[in-house]
């Protein structure tokens, strides 16, 4: 390729990259990278439906036709298609959205689209369709960042420094494909697994701008986490446990409400 040429695709690819609106909070991590995205998918989805057959056999798993059921698959269905944008696997996930009858304060995603409310988010808290969204986006974040991959890797890193040496973690080099794969297969309950906090503050901006994308008022995070703060009464909810809600949150979220609320505004005019 001529230099012109090669400078010219550079200079596109830096103004395209300047361009892109919305928030930043850098690349995936490189720990995902050690444990195969597919079988963390199998896995999630084996999990996910050993979860609605349990809900089932309690009758605790909300029928498709439930209002509530209806309304959170309206808002996913907005927000999922600005997902592909951070995960381009997410277009081939089989996405689904799910009703569980329980008083705990909870919502998930897990690798591979599975989301999962608990009625007890809905009611205790009052949510609006805007901070459902931004619950909804904060969840689907956790999954496009691929976080619990994230940590199965840390998990591998971890046993495999153990095994050949403290190298290994420095290095990435020479883990036993065996750690990984078990890890990924079953090693890992990914209905339980919980997130560092820089985990939770990433999903929190990108849950909020893929909220403001599919038309959602982002400030609802704002009020999200009011709501959460005084429902905990000063124990965090499990939804919250490795990150507390308090003004550190909210401040984070008001930051960088002006990166996102042009999305919004143009979301609404269309």
């Amino acid at each position: 390729m001529p230099l012109l040429a090669v400078a010219f695709s550079l200079f596109v690819t830096v103004q395209d990259a300047r361009a892109r609106e919305g928030v930043d909070v850098g690349n995936t991590s490189s720990f995902a990278k050690l444990v195969p995205a597919e079988q963390v998918e199998r896995s999630a989805a084996q999990q996910y439906l050993q979860m609605l057959t349990q809900a089932d056999a309690k009758r605790a798993l909300a029928p498709k036709d439930n209002a509530q059921v209806l309304r959170l698959r309206a808002i996913a269905q907005k927000i999922i298609p600005f997902a592909l944008e951070w995960n381009p696997r997410a277009r081939n996930w089989q996405w689904e959205v799910n009703l569980i009858g329980s008083s705990q304060i909870n919502a998930y995603c897990m690798p591979g689209g599975k989301i999962a409310f608990y009625t007890g988010i809905l009611e205790q808290l009052r949510l609006t369709d805007d901070e459902v969204a931004m619950v909804m986006g904060h969840e689907i974040a956790h999954a496009l960042r691929e976080h619990a991959r994230e940590r199965m890797g840390k998990s591998a890193v971890t046993h495999g420094a153990a095994r050949i040496g403290g190298a290994l973690a420095a290095s990435f080099f020479g883990i036993d494909p065996r750690l990984t794969d078990g890890i990924a297969s079953g090693g890992a309950n990914l209905l339980t697994l919980e997130f560092g906090r820089e985990d939770e503050s990433e999903a929190d901006l990108v849950g909020m701008e893929l909220a403001a994308r599919a038309g959602f008022d982002p400030r609802a995070g704002v009020t999200l986490w009011q709501k959460m703060g005084a429902a905990s009464k000063g124990a965090p909810p499990q939804w919250l446990s490795t990150h507390p809600s308090g003004k550190t949150r909210i401040a984070e979220i008001q930051a960088n409400l002006p990166k996102v609320m042009p999305l919004y505004e143009r979301a609404r005019a269309r």
